[in-house]
């Protein structure tokens, strides 16, 4: 008996370590992928930052459609525009939720559309967003937001150029801020400007792929105690913040309503829709929608247009090209605008397609997730697979995009339409970029960024010549670095300088004969804070 016994328990343990051997192994039925170690199986060879131009290499040694293993989860990378296509765009009943993410919630308290699952929550946000930033909206109603604000913009280039890095991101946060709050930001100094970068910059830090432990998949990892976990700590103070600015402006609007003040916004709008009708939502998850909208609105604009800024200081026959477009429709009296001239200039269309394809924001995207098992082209795409689209990577492909480290906006001369229209196409050949990502998952707010993009680039190629910065000391041109960026989910150009001087007399007055009544549109969206 005690022998049967000793044999049981040591078949036990085989029985055990073999399992466990088995933790990290990939299924052979699934895309190719790097060697994986038992237990942990791809973990070990994830960088601490910069994951996005791993997905590169791993695309050129494995496929452009290959997987990882990370402990007992699966993870799959489609570096390939057929494959998004055909799963995410034509698959998004079963693509379009998001993995689990533990670090998510400890930062949003699981109430953010950007990491739910696409349930009812999800599909009334959405749908918000879609309302309220949509094409007719915006070139109907919110327009004139935007173009006061631009007109702004520009005048505090005239008076400050040096300053250009916050002024940009002063002018998105403000356009946001004066849609969803009524609260307009007039400097960054402003809570209603630095408030939603204050959130993002702790956001993006903690939410970057590699930034954390396997939580996720090894989950006894959620109960290491706070004191030994950097990034759990990490990711409370980003919730902190994010829960501290956003309760903050809900407190504004409802001492600003109290006192029989409503304004002409989204949420007052929204308050007064669920107040009759129900919260659909918790007031924490109501405070984050409408912050929602302005981390979108304000954000990822801010850090393309910044961008724009850094690539045409390093390419002034981009400049060049484009003024000969420019010149002769709206000459000196005037800088471009919107509704008339858009459709006249397809030049500046090309050029802010070329930023989104060479800087993208968004490096490697929110990932997918897949609610069943299925196949593509004979390969196995587990339950629950982790899906990246690795929008970098696929940016900066040579075999499709030729010397693809230059900015080139001529790339995009035949591409005359808006993000949308190509994302939402079934040509998927023809896709122009994924920066605003694929399936249903695709940026709802994707019109005011491009409406926002187009307006500040070609004012800013109208009014400005934009170049390098020179040396004080030297009198030498010195070179900006393109690969300065933060590291983090989503990148922004680091603080740089560039000179940028107004083209003639001629265009600085016309812009500063455009402010006062820019001014006093705004007026009405003035705020204390």
């Amino acid at each position: 008996m005690a022998s049967i016994i000793y044999l049981f328990v040591a078949l036990s343990i085989v029985y055990v370590v073999y399992r466990l051997l088995q933790v990290g192994k990939r299924d052979p039925r699934m895309p190719k992928g790097p060697p994986t170690l038992p237990i942990i199986g791809n973990f070990h060879q994830i960088p601490s930052t910069g994951m996005y131009r791993q997905f590169r290499e791993w695309a050129k040694e494995y496929g452009t459609v290959f997987s990882l293993k990370f402990g007992p989860s699966n993870i799959v990378v489609l570096c390939d525009r057929e494959a998004i296509h055909e799963l995410l765009d034509k698959k998004g009943s079963i693509y379009s939720d998001r993995p689990k993410t533990y670090v998510g919630d400890l930062l949003t308290r699981g109430d953010h559309i950007a990491i739910s699952q696409a349930d009812g929550l999800w599909r009334e946000k959405r749908k918000v967003i879609a309302h309220n930033f949509s094409p007719k909206m915006l070139d109907e109603k919110h327009y004139r937001v935007q173009e006061a604000e631009g007109i702004v913009l520009m005048n505090d280039l005239l008076r400050d150029p040096d300053g250009f890095f916050n002024h940009i991101r002063r002018y998105t946060a403000s356009v946001a801020a004066t849609l969803v709050f009524g609260q307009r930001g007039a400097t960054f100094k402003s809570f209603w400007a630095h408030g939603v970068f204050d959130v993002m910059e702790r956001w993006t830090e903690t939410m970057e792929p590699g930034a954390t432990p396997p939580v996720d998949e090894f989950t006894f990892l959620k109960f290491v105690p706070k004191r030994f976990a950097l990034w759990k700590r990490r990711a409370l103070r980003a919730g902190d913040t994010m829960d501290a600015v956003w309760t903050k402006a809900r407190q504004i609007i409802d001492t600003r309503r109290e006192q029989g003040e409503k304004r002409d916004c989204i949420a007052d709008r929204l308050i007064d829709e669920y107040t009759e009708k129900g919260f659909p939502m918790s007031q924490h998850a109501f405070n984050n929608l409408i912050g929602e909208l302005v981390e979108g609105g304000a954000d990822t604009t801010a850090a393309q247009l910044l961008t724009m800024v850094l690539a045409l200081a390093k390419n002034p026959w981009v400049q060049k090209k484009a003024r000969a477009e420019i010149d002769p429709i709206c000459g000196t009296s005037r800088s471009p605008r919107w509704g008339e001239d858009f459709q006249e200039l397809p030049y500046i269309n090309a050029v802010i397609k070329e930023g989104m394809r060479w800087r993208p924001v968004a490096v490697t995207a929110l990932p997918h997730r897949v609610r069943q098992d299925d196949f593509y082209k004979g390969m196995l795409i587990p339950k629950d697979t982790t899906i990246f689209i690795p929008t970098w990577a696929i940016h900066h492909n040579p075999e499709f995009y030729e010397d693809d480290e230059a900015f080139n906006p001529d790339r995009f001369l035949g591409y005359p339409k808006l993000a949308s229209e190509y994302a939402g196409s079934a040509n998927w050949k023809g896709r122009d970029h994924y920066g605003y990502g694929a399936g249903r998952r695709v940026c709802p707010g994707m019109h005011l960024a491009e409406r926002n993009m187009w307006r500040i680039t070609s004012k800013l190629l109208w009014a400005f010549d934009i170049s390098e910065p020179i040396d004080p000391v030297t009198g030498k041109t010195v070179t900006l670095d393109p690969d300065a960026y933060n590291s983090g989910i989503t990148q922004a150009p680091l603080p740089f300088k560039v000179r940028i001087v107004p083209r003639s007399k001629e265009h600085a007055a016309a812009l500063q004969q455009e402010l006062k009544s820019a001014l006093d549109f705004l007026a009405p969206f003035s705020s204390k804070e």
